[in-house]
């Protein structure tokens, strides 16, 4: 995807591709001289991309003659290695063919090597990155599972589905996404060499649509990390190496220092938008625990893709402003179909523990879903009807005041006394690591806004029984 990256390398040595158990093996160290060869090996990426003199492409673009460094031209070479830190000249008076330069390499610099070279730069703050991941079996590209659709007997249901059909992720939508995620993943392997790259989110839980952003997390080690220290920083490293090395391919990288601090950048090729944070290792679970409710039952993608353009229409989709974010929504709705007389899903989470804890490694999470049989309901409600049940529980059923949403155990629970749950206004559990996945709703007029927004459109949607009345089709289609 990137012409001058180092690709079609493997990612790690003959060795270290016999193993195939992720965090089962004895942890290797991240000391803080290995963060500095991370510094390192970002200050002289350049170096292994020099010796290259290949025509690449990408994409549909015409060959690209990747030029020589200024410090490989002729006889100014020689003055130019004055100035050369010493491990730079030994790269050079030996061939790439006898020594590889660390970034060819991929694998951490030895010892001797190691302290070699002193810091070409300095920062106040070096994470203390204990253990770093062992190299693991890729997860396979996963396709989206064939399903037939619900019959649609009434014009509200045809219109759900219709819109479900026009605006639901393609394979191709995924394969872009996949295939950026590969690209990228050797590339950030250039600063950390046993780190791996996943595509979660919407892209890969199977609520996406042809618009949908890109989720990306970067795994350098099996413990959390301190978003507030380790991620930044690491996201800095990140962050430059895209400006630098890759600001032909990648357009906009924005480093921003939220609270899951992420970077923000857009592909200019498939001109897909994307977020990576680093080690929110709870977003590569729940993508998988809702994939396999996305296919559990023919009725819950539909409802979940109208659902979601209701909410951005009306603008109480959006968490950075302080409004409901996807994935809230998406456990809102999977709560709902929970809570019918009767349930149109069950709690995975209850039924097959052993698929859906949080402690299973991480190369074996996508097997859940294969695992899961589909879920047969006695329910047969209308996608329309749905559509309207899902509007009034919110509006007049669910008690905001003491509930909190859970997934995990299939019905609305007592709102716990915690100092999280405390004075929120909106509760919906996370289902694995139990945090307040709408804690953005922090302002009563945001909270009103989004129970008058269910109320109002609940009214509407009940009296015309029209899609149109609380959602333009056409406006909805054309943003895809």
């Amino acid at each position: 995807m990137f012409p001058n990256s180092i690709l079609g390398r493997p990612p790690f040595t003959p060795n270290q591709q016999q193993h195939n158990n992720f965090f089962a093996l004895s942890p290797a160290l991240y000391s803080h001289q290995q963060l500095i060869d991370a510094q390192f090996n970002f200050q002289n990426a350049d170096l292994s991309r020099a010796v290259s003199l290949q025509q690449l492409t990408y994409g549909n673009v015409s060959p690209i003659q990747t030029s020589t460094s200024p410090l490989f031209r002729g006889r100014k070479r020689l003055s130019d290695e004055k100035n050369l830190p010493l491990d730079g000249k030994r790269q050079r008076f030996h061939s790439p063919h006898q020594e590889p330069t660390v970034v060819n390499q991929i694998v951490p610099l030895s010892g001797e090597r190691r302290y070699s070279m002193p810091p070409l730069f300095h920062t106040p703050y070096v994470p203390d990155i204990v253990r770093c991941v062992p190299p693991f079996r890729e997860i396979p590209f996963l396709e989206p599972r064939e399903i037939p659709l619900p019959e649609a007997k009434d014009k509200l249901s045809q219109q759900i589905l219709e819109l479900f059909e026009t605006c639901q992720q393609q394979i191709s939508d995924l394969k872009k996404k996949e295939l950026c995620r590969t690209q990228l993943q050797r590339e950030i392997q250039l600063l950390f060499p046993q780190s791996r790259l996943f595509l979660v989110g919407s892209s890969l839980n199977g609520f996406g649509t042809r618009s949908s952003d890109g989720d990306l997390c970067l795994v350098v080690k099996e413990e959390p990390v301190n978003q507030k220290t380790e991620a930044r920083h690491i996201l800095t490293l990140v962050h430059k190496h895209f400006c630098t090395r890759l600001s032909g391919y990648i357009e906009r990288p924005q480093l921003i220092r939220a609270k899951v601090p992420i970077v923000k950048f857009r592909d200019k090729v498939s001109c897909v938008e994307f977020d990576l944070n680093v080690n929110n290792i709870v977003g590569i679970r729940n993508t998988f625990l809702l994939r396999t409710y996305a296919y559990l039952e023919n009725r819950v993608r539909p409802l979940v893709l109208v659902i979601k353009k209701w909410a951005s229409h009306h603008e109480i989709n959006d968490a950075s402003r302080g409004t409901l974010s996807s994935y809230s929504l998406v456990l809102m709705v999977l709560h709902y179909l929970q809570t019918l007389p009767e349930p149109i899903l069950p709690s995975l989470q209850k039924i097959y523990p052993e698929c859906f804890s949080p402690v299973i490694q991480l190369h074996l999470v996508h097997q859940a879903p294969c695992n899961v049989p589909p879920y047969l309901s006695k329910n047969e409600s209308s996608l329309g009807d749905l559509l309207l049940g899902f509007l009034k529980y919110y509006a007049t059923e669910f008690d905001w005041n003491s509930q909190m949403i859970s997934v995990r155990e299939a019905k609305a629970i007592p709102r716990p006394d915690g100092i999280e749950w405390r004075n929120k206004y909106i509760c919906v559990e996370e289902p694995f690591d139990g945090t307040n996945t709408a804690r953005a709703v922090h302002e009563k007029q945001k909270f009103d806004m989004i129970k008058d927004q269910f109320l109002k459109s609940w009214h509407r949607l009940k009296n015309k029984r029209d899609l149109n009345s609380i959602l333009p089709l056409r406006a909805a289609i054309l943003k895809r």
